[in-house]
């Protein structure tokens, strides 16, 4: 029952018309694969994503297509919001293949009894884009089935060496120093954009875990190099197109290396991920630009994900079938407009030229996207800006997929606490959203993954959903000292560590995909992670030490990534120098701690905690032990400066 849910969800909403006859992933279809010797075809995707619907609209809609799918394959259609670890599985194993990413659609061809012999993204229905097209293909693999066993066996073998190789997890050789931090430092150097920010070249995407990273190096070490690199990124994005200039938040990604033409979705987590580091970045700067794009980017999610107390997943980036439809505009029909709504020529001239709306359009002939393009506010932006918000009003607001993700929700709420520290207003938000989450996710002591809006919860939740949701509670925790938090926080450690933790190695779930956690941050943080730094503060919060033995045991046993490339991990580094340089856990009653929290989060050193005690001295600790007392505040604090500098 827990798989039919978003199953119906994608047969009614997106595939309802589809001639092929899809299954949801279970043993209905496997059984009927062996059953009747056909071949699997798994085609995994999501609601919002772009290219998921053009092979939809290309090949599912055919009815030649679906006949050669109908009568050689067993169809299976898997919505990887639902099932990321089983997605993770797969895409691991394409990136062991083919060397590279995978993506969305992701195209699994199976024999009858789900052994993978070969994998692909988006096909085209005819041959292109370096493919033979689906009406190539599936004829093909079929005479391969019935014709070349050995063959096929052949394909099976090498996708079964390269799973092994996939799943193989490297230990340290040797014991990590503090010298991997000048290492990440040059790599991450080495791939940064020094004219437009970022860390590739494309599609590029923000990597909000990597900032993160930049920001506490340079805290702990005062690397002004690393400051720069986090600060350039933060604004050429803040200023680019992949921020919505009129609407505010984030898209997913661009398409350029100048952070000027998006993927025109947004997702949820991209946007709850950005907004801790923009926080963070407006505390060290004081730049306006950063609060604003905090303030805007909360305001898009709470107008256009939010519904009943919780947020959803994610918008479209089509609008009635064109992609960006709902974000781009027409110099001319623009121009037009405003000066009839009274506006000089010169002022239209110069709003529009600072928003990047061309004559001769920078997305087609016609349109423009909008970007930052001068440092000089013209006198009528707000008026300009507002005109366009109106006219996008007027639009079909893209598509939003319904579904509550635990995860995800978690993030925006880890967000708002975060952005509570530049206006209160947001605190009480994250509690009621907290609240909400809780109340529909989290029944009878059982965590669930997702839901469709409306529908009660049936699919227990994943390692991604204890480590985000546990993320947001310490967030939480430290705002508001709540001691249910911290009650709650040691169930889901423990829970999760039952379920996820097994013979040294952390899965994403427990029902038996055995699908491997990993660290890799590039889409979103790596949910292992988070719940290795998770472990780390729990254990500095609640003196059980016995968590950061599970930390410890982690690295050493699968964190050779730390070795070899560390840029590539910067959630897993950011983890390993938080437990190398310790916690420093500030604790006094509750009254002093809030009445003093402006000075104790104005402390440069990244690792520090405060917890309640009932004291009327602050005591300054480590994990294990407490180095100093007073009953002043910032005499403590000037101690604290001694020790973690030493």
């Amino acid at each position: 029952m827990k798989q039919l849910i978003i199953f119906y969800f994608l047969m009614t909403i997106l595939h309802a018309h589809n001639p092929v006859n899809w299954y949801p992933w279970g043993k209905e279809a496997f059984e009927k694969a062996e059953k009747e010797n056909k071949l699997i075809f798994l085609s995994i995707g999501y609601s919002t994503c772009h290219w998921c619907h053009v092979m939809e609209e290309e090949s599912f809609t055919d009815d030649a297509v679906a006949k050669l799918l109908n009568e050689n394959y067993i169809s299976i259609k898997v919505d990887r919001e639902e099932f990321p670890q089983l997605d993770k599985k797969y895409q691991q194993l394409y990136m062991a293949m083919h060397g590279e990413r995978g993506g969305w659609p992701l195209t699994v061809f199976m024999s009858p009894g789900a052994e993978v012999f070969h994998l692909a993204t988006y096909i085209p229905i005819e041959e292109g884009y370096g493919s033979k097209g689906m009406m190539n293909i599936l004829p093909s693999f079929s005479r391969l089935e019935h014709e070349n066993a050995k063959q096929q066996q052949a394909l099976i073998d090498k996708h079964k060496e390269a799973t092994l190789k996939g799943n193989a997890k490297e230990s340290l050789k040797e014991k990590l120093t503090l010298k991997v931090i000048d290492r990440v430092l040059d790599e991450i150097s080495a791939e940064f954009d020094k004219e437009n920010g970022g860390f590739a070249s494309r599609p590029k995407f923000p990597e909000a875990s990597k900032i993160e990273l930049l920001l506490s190096i340079y805290k702990l070490r005062g690397n002004k190099k690393a400051l720069l690199m986090a600060e350039n990124t933060l604004k050429k994005m803040a200023e680019g197109g992949i921020y919505d200039q009129i609407g505010g938040g984030f898209f997913r990604y661009t398409t350029d290396v100048a952070w000027q033409i998006p993927h025109f979705e947004k997702m949820l987590y991209t946007n709850a991920e950005l907004i801790p580091v923009y926080v963070s970045m407006y505390e060290l700067t004081a730049d306006p630009l950063y609060k604003k794009v905090v303030d805007e980017t909360i305001t898009q999610m709470e107008s256009n994900f939010m519904k009943e107390g919780l947020y959803l997943s994610a918008s479209d980036a089509d609008s009635d079938g064109e992609e960006g439809g709902y974000f781009i505009y027409s110099y001319e029909e623009v121009k037009e407009a405003l000066l009839a709504h009274g506006l000089k020529s010169k002022e239209v001239e110069e709003a529009l030229a600072y928003l990047g709306i061309e004559e001769d359009g920078n997305i087609d002939i016609e349109f423009s996207h909008t970007h930052i393009t001068s440092t000089k506010e013209p006198a009528k932006l707000l008026q300009v800006k507002g005109y366009l918000r109106a006219l996008s009003a007027k639009r079909t607001f893209p598509f939003v997929d319904s579904k509550i993700i635990t995860a995800w929700n978690a993030m925006m709420i880890k967000a708002l606490f975060s952005a509570s520290k530049l206006d209160s207003k947001y605190l009480s938000v994250a509690n009621q959203r907290l609240e909400e989450l809780l109340k529909l996710m989290r029944k009878e002591n059982v965590l669930y993954h997702q839901t469709l809006l409306g529908k009660v919860a049936k699919q227990e939740g994943l390692l991604e959903d204890y480590a985000f949701l546990m993320d947001a509670m310490i967030e939480g925790y430290l705002r508001t000292y709540d001691k249910t938090y911290l009650i709650q926080l040691e169930a889901l450690a423990k829970e999760a560590i039952r379920k996820f933790y097994k013979n040294r190695q952390w899965y994403l779930s427990d029902d038996g995909i055995e699908a491997l956690a990993d660290f890799d941050d590039r889409y979103y943080t790596s949910a292992l992670s988070v719940m290795l730094e998770n472990l780390v503060r729990l254990a500095s919060l609640t003196e059980e030490l016995d968590y950061n033995e599970i930390v410890k045991e982690t690295i050493k046993e699968s964190g050779a990534v730390l070795e070899i490339n560390p840029a590539k991990a910067p959630k897993l580094l950011h983890t390993f120098l938080r437990l190398k340089m310790g916690d420093v856990i500030i604790k006094s009653n509750a009254k002093k701690l809030q009445k003093n929290r402006k000075q104790i989060e104005a402390m440069k050193y990244p690792f520090i905690l405060s917890k309640v005690e009932e004291s009327d001295k602050y005591l300054a600790c480590r994990v294990n032990s407490c180095f100093s007392y007073d009953t002043n505040i910032t005499a403590l604090i000037n101690k604290i400066k001694e020790v973690v500098h030493k």
